[in-house]
């Protein structure tokens, strides 16, 4: 075992341990959207609920924070209650460069809230439909730091499930931070539920087989395969063809990728689990030591020491330039508490 290889091990082994003591505690904080933040505006919005860009008024400096809010009815009518309870959970609890950090999670009678740190150059996908295809540097550039992340994510038993564009955010120096963990879970063998992203979808889930961590490799060949293309490898109107498609494992590729790409990428959108990178013998070290990556210096990447090959405009703390205007909507906060029980451990 080279001092690499052994210094990454013992890294990973601590991470571990730090993660396990903070997720069994399972901390709670006593603070209070109208009280403690200044709500500026809305960043984004979905079935989940709304992401607004918000001021804590209690520091000396000036923090704002992303504070995702999920209407405790909606979590329960469309069944998120334990993916939810997973979020909050798993997000407490990790802490890498590259994953986004959560500062709160708190209620009320009628919400749930989750504040992250803000990251200001906005979403990948945002860049990327601008650039319409990012080169090969870039395209390397943002999937090593993903792939550190999902190293660091399953040594501690965790799978995304959901990697995609639109989970990733460009900070202010160039560099990824993974969010939207609605769908993460510990896990020890194997998951069963239906969940992601359609066009990312690994043939495991589609075919109901159980699936591990395999899947999140899947889906980081589709997202490698969408930033040097412009877009993914499986597309069609109905999600019964493109299921079909993903199934079926065959793929073109664009002339333009060079050969090493092609062929990383015929390792990870491999419809055979028992020869998808990442889970074979090896490990992640089949990745991280193919030759497509072979410039990446995975420690100056880690302690983010590389010039990024491109920088979000950003005019300091808070700026929300780099995501698109949002319909506001009014929030109404019950007089008494809804589904108590259920969230007693947010």
């Amino acid at each position: 075992m080279t001092s690499l290889i052994w210094i990454l091990l013992q890294f990973l082994t601590r991470a571990k341990k730090q993660f396990n003591e903070k997720y069994e505690k399972n901390p709670k904080c006593d603070v209070s959207l109208d009280e403690d933040f200044d709500v500026k505006r809305t960043l984004g919005s979905g079935s989940f609920g709304r992401v607004v860009l918000a001021e804590y008024k209690k520091s000396k400096k000036k923090k704002v924070y992303a504070v995702k809010i999920m209407e405790k009815a909606k979590v329960m009518k469309q069944k998120q209650l334990d993916h939810t309870m997973n979020e909050k959970r798993i997000l407490a609890s990790i802490s890498f460069p590259f994953i986004v950090k959560q500062a709160f999670a708190f209620k009320d009678n009628t919400y749930i809230y989750i504040a992250l740190e803000f990251v200001s150059g906005g979403e990948m996908f945002h860049h990327l439909r601008n650039a319409g295809r990012f080169g090969e540097m870039r395209t390397r550039f943002y999937a090593s730091q993903v792939l550190l992340a999902f190293e660091y994510m399953h040594y501690l038993d965790l799978i995304h499930r959901d990697l995609k564009p639109e989970n990733l955010l460009i900070d202010h120096k160039g560099y990824l931070k993974v969010t939207d963990f609605g769908f993460c879970k510990k896990i020890k063998g194997r998951a069963w539920t239906f969940c992601g992203t359609p066009e990312y979808l690994a043939p495991e889930i589609i075919l109901s087989k159980g699936y591990g961590k395999a899947v999140d490799w899947w889906s980081f060949g589709i997202l490698m395969f969408e930033m040097a293309s412009g877009q993914p490898p499986f597309q069609a109107e109905k999600h019964i063809k493109m299921y079909d498609m993903i199934v079926s494992g065959k793929v073109e590729y664009p002339k333009h990728f060079s050969a090493e790409l092609k062929d990383l990428l015929e390792n990870l959108i491999q419809v055979d689990v028992t020869k998808r990178y990442g889970a074979l013998r090896n490990g992640v070290q089949d990745i991280k030591n193919h030759k497509f990556f072979a410039p990446v210096d995975y420690i100056a990447t880690y302690q983010k020491r590389l010039e990024a090959p491109f920088v979000p405009e950003t005019k300091g703390v808070g700026d929300d330039s780099n995501f698109e205007k949002q319909d506001e909507e009014a929030m109404k906060t019950s007089e008494t508490c809804k589904f108590e029980e259920e969230f007693k451990d947010f």
